[in-house]
């Protein structure tokens, strides 16, 4: 029933390539050097099998936003780590991706957002390290910002459509641990969302920002996950009041605005690693890593449906 439902939807994309081609960026040079190479082919693999989207899996490589061939292409995924000079590239790339947007195309920025606090220890700690508030790289922001004129990026709401496209909720927790089963359904991702910054265009995302999702998606030709995946969640308990205030910390401690708008008080070790925080009530709370295969197996799956409801709702113009 869902691919019929894709099927009507995407009607309106006639003007595209068929079966749809997806491109991905990456500087000029890097094509064999990018980031998580399997990746997004894995993800193509994926939603083509799961939603029945006639969809070539393989994406179409290009370097510039002045490639004409992205005119037969509704996506475009950018790795933010394998694109080193956002804030070089002239006025003409940026004038082409206005039009590529303009003219209905998506263009989502993997790892395009972290907290400040994670960038002070370079993008690997950040990546592995996703918490607090969202921010989009600068030089990100002021390239956009050439190709969009007064169109900021804005934080997605928990409820935006996206989130529920083709798949709802989580996937199934009850094999997670209890503690990080309460964390993750209550905190981490309630109902499946995942922290987002979007632009919009006449009321559709034309532009998609999120922490990275690609090490969640990468496939062996056996069919297992390429990239083993931990999960940090937050604890507290009667003890934390005692020892955290005391605690000595060897980095620097950063505020971190929470959905509310308050703040956290974020406390780092070394290489800026999030260690623990004192909430805005003035509670204690630890940092714990959690690893095991059912956690890998649910984070993996998590991010490969996530994915999914991106793409599909991109080019349903959601």
């Amino acid at each position: 029933m869902k691919a019929c439902i894709l099927t009507l939807c995407l009607l309106p994309l006639c003007c595209w390539s068929d079966p749809l081609t997806i491109a991905q960026m990456v500087a000029p040079g890097r094509a064999l050097g990018r980031g998580y190479p399997n990746a997004l082919p894995s993800l193509l693999e994926t939603v083509a099998t799961t939603t029945g989207l006639e969809l070539e899996t393989t994406p179409m490589l290009v370097d510039s936003f002045q490639d004409p061939r992205l005119q037969q292409c509704p996506f475009l995924y950018v790795n933010w780590n394998d694109r080193e000079d956002w804030e070089s590239l002239p006025p003409e790339e940026a004038k082409a991706l206005g039009e590529f947007l303009r003219n209905g195309g998506f263009l989502w920025l993997d790892a395009g957002i972290a907290a400040e606090f994670l960038r002070q220890a370079g993008t690997q700690a950040a990546q592995h390290h996703s918490y607090g508030e969202w921010q989009v790289a600068p030089e990100v922001q002021h390239f956009l910002q050439q190709a969009l004129p007064d169109h900021p990026f804005l934080p997605l709401s928990r409820k935006d459509p996206l989130f529920q496209c083709f798949y709802q909720d989580l996937p199934d927790v009850s094999l997670l641990p209890q503690e990080v089963q309460t964390y993750v359904t209550q905190e981490k991702w309630p109902g499946g969302t995942y922290s987002v910054m979007a632009i919009r265009l006449e009321g559709r995302i034309a532009v998609m920002a999120t922490p990275i999702l690609a090490m969640g998606w990468g496939k062996t030709t056996l069919g297992g996950w390429t990239h083993e995946i931990r999960m940090k969640t937050l604890e507290q308990g009667d003890t934390l009041e005692i020892l955290l205030p005391q605690a000595a910390v060897l980095g620097p401690a950063f505020p971190a605005r929470r959905e509310d708008g308050t703040f956290d008080k974020v406390f780092c070790q070394q290489n800026a690693i999030p260690a623990w925080l004192q909430e805005p009530t003035g509670q204690w709370r630890l940092f714990r890593y959690h690893d095991s295969p059912q956690i890998n197996d649910f984070i993996h799956l998590f991010y490969s449906r996530l994915a999914t409801n991106f793409l599909l709702a991109a080019l349903m113009g959601e």
